[in-house]
């Protein structure tokens, strides 16, 4: 209804009317009225007609209602939201795991599948030197260093130059050495002597016996002071007071102790340098007392490097600790591993996973469905009335097609299929 058709109608209806245009929010006018009425009965007059009081009075509420509901019908029409689905609205319980929403249906569910596997155990391990291939480099001369001609972590081969040692030692050693060789002349040629004489009866067998024990100890002289340069590290062909010392095996210096001009005590000394053959390694774990079932000697576990996570390796426990830490609960489980390439270096982090020899049946859901909340992993299943609640489960490995088992529910039993989704609606 028009405004502008009002003062026709309140013409007749002898009343006064004003307006104040634009005074409501959608811009229409506000009619103010002013009724010509005497006592109640009086009758009024408008043009030569009659009105009662009670017929105007509903004749101006019947207006006004038209008004109403022509501002109602513009603001409804202006809200964008009014096509719009209702949203979710949540009710949380008592229990904070469970929630209700007033449209589950906006919520869809998937239903847990069923997988036979064998149960894993992930443990992180650091990669150490097998004690058995190190190998120490020592001298038995004692003396000062000249010169080093390696450092630590380098790379050595067999036989390789390491240091120099320049010693007292082995002066003395040549110089007995030499004595013994001179006194072992002499020894031979005074039993050549002595036999000559007893095949004339010039002395006696004593004599002839004397001759011949001088000269046997005297070559036992000599084969001492030759193996004694060459403990020491020296040819006995070549005198000199300088020792070298070599690499006894191919492999990277692990250990060095000694600098250039520094001392050395022969074995009182620590020793100089240590090399490890890390062709060979071993993977060191630490494994909680109640996961020991997954360990067993003799078997192999599969191996990542955090650093190459692509390279797959394996090992094979070769012993585990016969105590456990007191501090941790965990036992000592040491894998045996190749390292031919190089890759694996000495302090590197890596992932021993173990295998159980039983399989057991597990759930499989979408990767979606999986929450991870506060350290945990969590998944959403239907309730009554509306209702989800949260279970926490224990998030396995990851399956193709975008599925992951877990441990916590039943195969076939319906979860959300989009966790992260409802956690936002619920936390909105």
């Amino acid at each position: 209804m028009k405004t502008s058709l009002l003062p026709n109608l309140w013409g007749r209806l002898g009343g006064a009317c004003f307006s104040l245009p634009n005074v409501n929010p959608v811009g229409q006018t506000i009619v103010f009225c002013r009724l010509s009425c005497g006592w109640p009965g009086e009758r009024l007059t408008d043009h030569g007609k009659r009105w009662s009081v009670p017929l105007i009075l509903a004749l101006t509420l019947t207006a006004l209602s038209l008004i109403l509901a022509g501002c109602g019908a513009n603001a409804k029409t202006d809200d964008p939201s009014a096509g719009a689905p209702p949203p979710a609205r949540v009710e949380h319980e008592a229990d904070v795991n469970i929630v209700k929403v007033d449209h589950p249906e906006q919520f869809p569910l998937a239903q847990a599948a069923r997988i036979d596997v064998a149960p894993t155990l992930d443990v992180t391990g650091v990669v150490m030197p097998d004690v058995t291939r190190n190998v120490p480099v020592i001298t038995l001369a004692t003396g000062r260093v000249l010169e080093i001609h390696a450092k630590l972590g380098d790379t050595v081969a067999k036989g390789q130059l390491l240091m120099r040692v320049q010693s007292p030692d082995i002066a003395q050693a040549f110089s007995d050495h030499r004595q013994a060789i001179a006194d072992e002349v002499l020894a031979h040629a005074q039993l050549d002597r002595a036999k000559l004489l007893f095949d004339q009866g010039a002395i006696a067998q004593k004599d002839l016996e004397v001759a011949v024990d001088a000269d046997a100890k005297a070559k036992v002289t000599v084969e001492t002071t030759t193996e004694h340069l060459q403990v020491l590290g020296v040819d006995p062909a070549h005198p000199a007071s300088i020792v070298d010392i070599f690499a006894p095996i191919s492999g990277v210096i692990t250990d060095q102790q000694v600098t250039a001009a520094s001392g050395t005590q022969g074995l009182a000394s620590p020793n100089a340098f240590t090399i490890s053959d890390l062709t060979h390694v071993w993977i060191v774990c630490d494994v909680y007392e109640n996961n020991l079932s997954f360990v067993k000697l003799g078997e192999y576990a599969d191996i990542r490097l955090n650093a190459y996570p692509d390279l797959a390796l394996r090992g094979r426990i070769d012993n585990i600790a016969a105590t456990l830490d007191p501090n941790t609960r965990t036992a000592k489980v040491r894998l045996q591993v190749g390292n031919p390439s190089g890759l694996m270096r000495l302090g590197m982090f890596v992932t021993a996973t173990f295998h159980s020899p039983q399989t057991q049946v597990e759930a499989t859901v979408p990767a979606s469905a999986v929450l991870h909340l506060h350290d945990r992993d969590w998944v959403y299943v239907p309730a009554q009335g509306g209702r989800f609640e949260r279970v926490g489960v224990q998030g396995g490995r990851m399956l193709p097609g975008n599925l992951q088992a877990v441990g916590g529910i039943k195969p076939g039993q319906q979860v959300v299929a989009n966790a992260l989704v409802l956690q936002n609606t619920v936390e909105q």
